[in-house]
């Protein structure tokens, strides 16, 4: 990713129609590759529905994104062991509402705050051929990674999404098609 500001944190949700098409696992990948760097990173759980990211960083869950949203709270951030650069913003309890909830003011003004906290911030999403969710923060964040898996995601699926993103005015920065 090309750095959009060197004032301001480059921000990049993942996004792709379809489940099992390794959106979780990317968006670590890249999280532990931009900290691994010297950079600063926060990768947020933004998928709501179903969260990996604290099932694949052994973290807790129980007070995570969703909370902190619908409280009015400070979220609460993990570090991750042997990645000093690097911190995990886990869901948290699956709520009745994650659309309202990521479409939220509150949650908008998270994004700003993160902003000028870390260098990188990578979003996990549910798929966008189920949920709207994705889309709505891809809407705040502004900046997008597509994800399809070849073999498994079907075209016509991968159309309708790129052209739901539209909407969101959001910038595409690129395409990956994973293979496993």
């Amino acid at each position: 990713l090309r750095r959009e500001s060197p004032d301001r944190a480059d921000m990049v949700t993942l996004l792709s129609p379809c489940g099992g098409e390794g959106r979780s696992l990317l968006a670590a990948e890249l999280a532990i590759a931009f900290a691994q760097t010297g950079h600063p990173t926060l990768l947020v759980d933004a998928d709501l529905r179903r969260p990996q990211q604290h099932v694949l960083f052994g973290a807790r869950n129980r007070h995570g994104l969703a909370q902190a949203i619908a409280r009015g709270d400070m979220p609460q951030v993990q570090s991750v062991h042997g990645l000093s650069r690097m911190s995990l913003l886990t869901a948290g309890v699956v709520p009745g509402d994650p659309l309202e909830l990521l479409s939220s003011r509150r949650f908008a003004e998270m994004i700003e705050s993160w902003r000028d906290e870390y260098e990188f911030v990578v979003f996990d999403t549910p798929p966008v051929g189920r949920f709207s969710d994705g889309l709505a923060v891809a809407r705040m964040v502004g900046r997008v990674l597509a994800l399809s898996r070849a073999q498994h995601t079907p075209r016509k699926d991968m159309q309708d999404m790129l052209r739901r993103l539209t909407a969101t005015r959001s910038q595409t920065l690129g395409a990956v098609v994973s293979h496993f």
